[in-house]
């Protein structure tokens, strides 16, 4: 499988990601010491920072004539690492990117007021680089992230949430801000409306992939290539497509008994519960469902006009999948 590195081939574009970390650790610097570290322990611990890559090739739609598309892939990451500390929180966790999380470092206190002045230096950033148009669109996106994590945890330790309820929960929490990551920095190129838009619709499928994904990562992988304990959705009481499909398969019953107490589960019937999801093929459905998506994405693209930019996100969707690929365990 290939890395991002080697399927992103546009010199510029790694040029401006390196300079996109060196304005988050500016942006996300506090005159308080103490608040800056604990803002930048996740910035620091790495990330394939998927979001700013997706700001700097939609920017290529355009015809940008400064930093705006930095600036643009800048605000959207300190949305995305700011939810993340929230995330840990809500979720309890110990374990980050294969660092310990804030809020096991610190206190969820600590972690929470972390996250806000994130988010608050993204609005920063976009209210004096880009438009009122893009502060707007990140303000309704955070209302987008927030309104999925409430759906979600409406429906934690649910068996009976349906399909439609997880793709909202996940288009919420995760493929409204890679819309918006495509959507801002094409903007920020001064891309026209309809490239704007083309863009937003591929971003959006392409969200959806990189959950739906990532959800079967976490049934297929080690924890060493997904930075958690496998089944870390599962002992959360998360039940995601896979799992779903499985409790509404043949072996329905078994899928209840086994989850119908709730949380704390013990880790043989985590392991018991992936093994009934994966030899009953639920994950191989739930990524034909992705594959799917992504056929509508690439339709969004063929409006685009050719070249090396529309190559790369013309294969960035078959990326996301061939990583459940090679993570198999």
């Amino acid at each position: 499988m290939e890395d991002l590195q080697s399927l992103v081939r546009i010199p510029r574009i790694w040029e401006q990601l390196e300079h996109v970390e060196v304005r988050l650790l500016e942006a996300s610097t506090s005159d308080d010491n103490y608040l800056t570290k604990v803002a930048q322990h996740l910035l620091l611990a790495g990330g394939k920072r998927f979001r700013p890559l997706l700001a700097l090739l939609a920017a290529e739609f355009g015809a940008p004539a400064d930093d705006r598309p930095v600036e643009a892939a800048v605000a959207v990451e300190l949305i995305h690492v700011g939810s993340l500390y929230h995330d840990d929180v809500i979720d309890e966790a110990d374990v980050r990117r294969g660092a310990v999380s804030a809020n096991a470092n610190w206190t969820n206190t600590v972690a929470i007021l972390a996250g806000d002045f994130l988010m608050a230096r993204a609005s920063e950033v976009a209210a004096t680089h880009l438009s009122q148009e893009s502060v707007r669109l990140l303000a309704a996106t955070y209302a987008e992230l927030v309104e999925g994590q409430t759906r979600e945890l409406q429906i934690q330790n649910d068996l009976t949430h349906t399909l439609e309820e997880y793709h909202q929960v996940i288009g919420g929490k995760t493929a409204s801000l890679i819309r918006t990551s495509a959507r801002l920095g094409a903007m920020a190129a001064d891309a026209g409306p309809e490239t704007v838009e083309a863009l937003s619709t591929w971003a959006w499928e392409v969200g959806m992939v990189f959950q739906i994904a990532d959800d079967a990562l976490d049934l297929v992988a080690d924890e060493e290539t997904i930075g958690k304990p496998a089944g870390s959705d599962i002992r959360e009481g998360t039940f995601t497509a896979p799992v779903l499909m499985a409790a509404s398969g043949p072996q329905r019953d078994r899928i209840r008994e086994l989850l119908e107490g709730g949380p704390p589960y013990l880790d043989e019937t985590v392991d018991e519960v992936i093994a009934v999801v994966r030899e009953g093929g639920h994950v191989e459905e739930s990524l034909r469902s992705a594959e799917l998506r992504l056929e509508t994405a690439n339709a969004a693209l063929a409006t685009l006009p050719a070249g090396p930019a529309r190559a790369i996100l013309e294969t960035l969707g078959g990326y996301l999948l061939s990583r459940v690929e090679a993570a198999r365990i």
